[in-house]
């Protein structure tokens, strides 16, 4: 039986319909897998192309054993100075910051009644003296007794002795530099009144400056006056001051049992401040020998402390040599200056990573450029230090 023409045309519609169906999902599909090819080979490119770093080797070096304290820097002199004598300031002769010598005048009280009264005192006491050489005369001449002559000789020396009291009122009145430093800021101002006592201005000789510290007292045998300190304060963190023990207190004490030490820095910069808190680090003992690298090469982290060994023994899938940075553990030792002593996880001669370890990864490509590599020395130093 003939199929009916409305049947057949049906059937083709669908036949037709299912073809293009199946043209579109072949190309959705193939769309698919073209894009996923084509992000595969992009990040396979992508993953091959080599991180660029700075390394660096690790070395052998010798660290003298050190002992460290907490140390307060003091002036090698200072001092509050203050008036003897109240009065009212008539003058402030320093600039806040001024080198002075000693015996500089710094400031003047207002002396016009006492240096008056001194010269009055003056006057009296020269014509004591006149009336005591002419009854001198007169006395060998038998013309006045002895005891005219003594009673003249007593007035002298006690005019005498009140011109010199008088005197030093005045000189009272001026505050002289008792040592050469440098002055801080005036506390009081010109017209001012002060009382005896009253502080004026700070005189501070800081070069060179002193570190005291203490030191508990099984320690004393490892100390020696003339010792090698190093000293860092937080105002500087990138610089280390060079000074050397000059004193060790002779007595422990017995609340604490620690000796005071006391250090000796010079300071021509005045870099250094009376007041100042300080670390100081002592040169004692025997020397010992650690694998070094710089601080940069470390990633600390909280799994633990960590570094990038450089691996050249790899190649890739077409037999290229390919240098990848191997992620290893470490244990950490002492810090000095720029280095850290690394006591497990790597070997002198062994080159690692120093910079650019946040791009990488355990087994990352890397590129090494060598033409900036970060500081490290032992003891870093502006050459402005001494």
């Amino acid at each position: 039986m003939e199929e009916p023409p409305r049947a057949r045309a049906t059937r083709l519609r669908m036949a037709v319909m299912l073809a293009v169906v199946a043209v579109i999902l072949a190309l959705v599909f193939g769309y698919k897998v073209f894009a996923s090819h084509m992000i595969g080979n992009y990040m396979a490119a992508r993953a091959a192309a080599p991180q660029v770093v700075a390394t660096t080797v690790a070395a052998t070096a010798s660290w003298p054993t050190e002992i460290s304290a907490v140390a307060s820097l003091t002036p090698m002199q200072g001092a509050n100075l203050s008036v003897e004598v109240a009065g009212i300031v008539e003058s402030i002769d320093f600039k806040p910051g001024d080198d002075v010598k000693a015996g500089t005048p710094l400031i003047h009280l207002r002396a016009a009644d006492d240096l008056a009264k001194l010269h009055a005192l003056e006057a009296t006491a020269r014509l004591a003296a006149v009336t005591y050489e002419r009854d001198k005369k007169q006395f060998a001449a038998k013309a006045v007794s002895q005891s005219v002559l003594d009673t003249d000789a007593a007035t002298l020396e006690s005019d005498a002795a009140d011109v010199a009291q008088q005197q030093a009122l005045v000189e009272k009145k001026i505050v002289r530099a008792p040592f050469a430093g440098r002055v801080g800021i005036n506390q009081v101002n010109v017209g001012q009144y002060v009382a005896a006592g009253t502080a004026l201005v700070t005189l501070q000789a800081v070069d060179p400056i002193y570190a005291d510290f203490t030191l508990p007292q099984q320690d004393l045998s490892r100390l020696r006056t003339g010792e090698k300190v190093l000293l860092k304060v937080d105002t500087y963190p990138d610089r280390s001051f060079e000074g050397q023990i000059m004193a060790i207190n002779p007595a422990v004490d017995v609340a604490t049992r620690n000796v005071q030490i006391r250090a000796l820095l010079h300071n021509a910069n005045r870099l250094l401040l009376p007041g100042m808190y300080a670390t100081v680090a002592v040169e004692a003992g025997e020397t010992k020998q650690y694998t070094t690298l710089p601080q940069t090469a470390i990633v600390y982290n909280t799994y633990g402390d960590m570094i990038y060994l450089v691996d050249r023994s790899e190649t890739d899938k077409d037999g290229k040599p390919r240098i990848i940075a191997k992620q290893t553990f470490v244990s950490l030792g002492p810090k000095r200056g720029d280095q850290v002593a690394v006591l497990r996880g790597v070997s002198a001669g062994q080159e690692v990573v120093s910079a650019g370890q946040v791009k990488l990864r355990n087994g990352t490509s890397i590129a090494i450029d060598n033409s900036v590599t970060p500081s490290d020395n032992p003891s870093p130093a502006l050459p402005s230090d001494q």
